[in-house]
């Protein structure tokens, strides 16, 4: 049976159950919905501990793994964010496509919109110089393959009648998020920046998406959702470091240390490892990303909204660090 741990301050009115929202970009599109007046559902297994946590939302037991829970957990929802993930790459095979036929089965159920942001893992390097949302998805990897399987679904599902929504971006980075590229490999969190690690190959460009612009970006466009097809995909520009070394830049004005030395990414430990580690092992099928320079192409989502949602750079870094506890606030 599925509980409730309400918050003393939930608003009334529209109601978003958020799959993933303790995760990066599922806390970040919980916020952005909160501060818009969205009633938040947030399940989690342990609910009544994150809701000492996040007072702000509506907690739910449950797992996205288990049909009942989230269909029990999307009653009266007009949107499903589904942004929940196998942590450390682990389990794809046996877990991404089981949730989100949950989540079809209970947006059907229910009505709701699915919101989901997109992975770059979609695309084969041939590709990459210029990626726009009816680009071929090509993967040349098991999980990147599965990703494209999942959008497969999705849009099937809405030639059923369900609207979906996809968003996609480059690796994310922000405040409060750790589970990503910045926060585990590019500077080390909870002290000061001694040194910045590059994990690209030497003048390879890449792109980032800074998490609010790209919550931002979601909210927007689903505040206009009787303007979008059934079924919807936009790709967000973010920041794109077309050398490799831009960002590196960003971190050494914001920390006042113009000196920072750049290292390489330790690939060579990584391959050593990764038969005897399954997350090494998934980290290095996906190296490719980072030896070739992949660009998403934004024009769609530019037309749609006039202009997409972007925080100058040094203000996206200096926040990411200070939430790491790599900077103090100003």
């Amino acid at each position: 049976m599925t509980h409730l741990h309400e918050s003393p301050s939930g608003n009334a009115g529209r109601v978003a159950l958020v799959l993933g929202a303790t995760g990066g970009v599922g806390g970040a599109v919980a916020r952005k919905l909160h501060e818009r007046g969205y009633t938040v559902r947030a399940m989690h297994r342990n609910a009544r501990d994150q809701a000492r946590k996040a007072p702000d939302y509506k907690w739910v037991d449950g797992d996205a793994m288990i049909a009942a829970d989230v269909l029990n957990a999307a009653e009266g929802a007009e949107l499903i964010v589904h942004a929940v993930n196998p942590p450390g790459y682990r389990n794809w095979q046996t877990l991404v496509l089981p949730m989100i036929y949950n989540t079809i089965a209970a947006a059907e159920a229910t009505g709701a919109r699915i919101l989901m942001p997109g992975t770059i893992y979609n695309y084969a390097p041939e590709s990459f110089a210029t990626i726009s949302e009816d680009s071929p998805q090509l993967s040349p990897t098991r999980k990147g393959r599965i990703r494209v399987a999942l959008e497969e679904r999705l849009e099937a599902a809405a030639a059923r009648g369900i609207p979906v929504l996809i968003v996609r971006a480059g690796d994310f980075f922000g405040p409060g998020a750790g589970n990503n590229w910045f926060a585990q490999a590019v500077v080390k969190p909870g002290k000061p920046v001694k040194a910045i690690t590059n994990p690209a190959a030497p003048g390879v460009g890449h792109q980032w998406a800074y998490l609010p612009d790209v919550a931002e970006t979601m909210v927007r466009l689903v505040e206009r959702a009787d303007e979008l097809p059934l079924f919807a995909r936009f790709h967000m520009e973010g920041f794109w470091d077309q050398d490799g070394r831009q960002l590196a830049e960003a971190i050494r004005r914001v920390t006042g240390k113009p000196e920072l030395p750049v290292r390489g990414f330790p690939w060579w430990m990584v391959k050593l490892a990764a038969p005897f580690n399954e997350t090494f092992r998934e980290i290095m099928e996906m190296s490719y990303l980072w030896r070739e320079p992949l660009h998403l192409r934004n024009d769609r989502l530019a037309a749609f909204l006039g202009a997409e949602p972007h925080t100058p750079i040094d203000t996206a870094v200096a926040e990411t660090l200070v939430g790491l506890g790599c900077l103090e606030q100003r």
